[in-house]
């Protein structure tokens, strides 16, 4: 059983910046080898892509995001991160991490919030 726990999020002001962390854990689990990913689900919305790293580094981004988010991963750390620039009111969502592994695994969610 694999597990994803979230750290970081909170509220910003716009422009600012945030660092989002998913670690990863199980027993006989390899980080390594999967593809994980970063969602959002804003009030009212569905939940939606927004950034995606694969086992070899290879990052792919939403328009919505791009140039702006960094997805990186530190395999020695079985870890995921989202660092989040020029953040603006419409990023405001619950960010959920995600394990490409099986049936697929999600982080607990955290929440950002971007107001002045």
């Amino acid at each position: 059983q694999v597990q994803l726990v979230q750290s970081g999020g909170g509220l910003v002001q716009p422009g600012g910046s945030l660092r989002l962390s998913c670690a990863a854990s199980g027993s006989g689990f390899i980080f390594s080898v999967y593809d994980l990913g970063w969602y959002r689900q804003a009030p009212g919305k569905s939940r939606e892509f927004i950034t995606l790293i694969t086992s070899d580094g290879t990052t792919n981004y939403d328009e919505s995001v791009k140039g702006r988010f960094t997805i990186f991963r530190d395999n020695a750390k079985n870890t995921v991160y989202l660092q989040m620039n020029s953040l603006k009111p419409e990023d405001t969502a619950v960010y959920f991490c995600y394990l490409f592994r099986g049936d697929g695994c999600w982080g607990q969610g955290t929440q950002v919030t971007v107001s002045s």
